[in-house]
């Protein structure tokens, strides 16, 4: 197993913690900031030249951005940890991914996505003077199962399997640096929020069970298929931002 994270004190604590757990195999960690391209790129390096298998990717970085800033590279942030990254490094991965039998791709989306609207003509929010954190939110959640359709698309042939899922709204740091919204919105789903391990469940059960192998290119929660909104749905869309994405990244030779 492979920690991924920005703060190595915490990729510690996380390794600390799962190796108390019995049967815990091997486990390290890295260290990588995925708002920046340049990191993954590394990262992708790193992994690629340890491992020449990978098992199950899990696309787990999420967070809402209140203020319109960009990375580095000159994407707005909610939009690039949130979705750039999980393109990014599925596609550098993508080779290690074929070449283990069975291997699963989960990605983390939300009910989130349900309002969310792909706005084509501006998805960095360039055209705008004011930046609505939680659409933006909600857009990348809607691009997270856009991107799973496709992705299953895009590998079908091999082994490979690409779902997303729904946690539910679990208790965790998740508003830590989100500001207000952020705040607000752990505040307002208080009453039904689960344990961490409540929600890793799902992720859980895609990763190790065979009775997950059935599914593909879907969107679930507690096991079961989650319901889409409209624009969750559009095959059309999905092909139309994985093109985006290549572009954004500059994968296109990847695939």
């Amino acid at each position: 197993m492979i920690v991924v994270g920005r703060d190595q004190s915490r990729i510690d604590e996380v390794i600390s913690e799962a190796k108390a757990i019995d049967g815990c195999g091997p486990i390290s960690g890295e260290v990588c900031d995925l708002l920046e391209q340049d990191e993954i790129r590394a990262l992708a390096e790193r992994i690629k030249s340890q491992h020449s298998q990978l098992d199950v990717l899990v696309n787990n970085a999420g967070a809402i951005f209140t203020k319109k800033t960009k990375t580095s590279e000159g994407f707005e942030r909610t939009w690039a940890l949130n979705h750039n990254a999980y393109f990014l490094l599925t596609s550098l991965l993508k080779d290690q991914l074929i070449s283990s039998p069975a291997a699963r791709v989960i990605s983390t989306a939300s009910e989130a996505h349900r309002p969310g609207k792909m706005r084509w003509d501006d998805l960095q929010y360039d055209k705008r003077g004011n930046m609505s954190g939680w659409s933006t939110y909600c857009q990348s959640k809607l691009a997270n199962i856009l991107f799973t359709k496709e992705l299953a698309r895009k590998l079908d042939g091999t082994d490979v399997t690409a779902n997303c899922i729904h946690p539910g709204f679990v208790n965790t740091g998740f508003s830590r640096n989100n500001g207000f919204i952020g705040r607000l919105l752990m505040a307002l789903t208080w009453p039904v929020q689960r344990r961490d391990s409540k929600g890793a469940e799902t992720i859980v059960w895609l990763a190790a069970s065979e009775a997950a192998r059935k599914h593909n290119g879907d969107y679930l929660y507690n096991h079961r298929l989650g319901k889409l909104s409209k624009a969750a749905k559009s095959n059309e869309d999905a092909a139309k931002l994985w093109r985006l994405s290549e572009q954004m990244t500059n994968t296109s030779d990847l695939w």
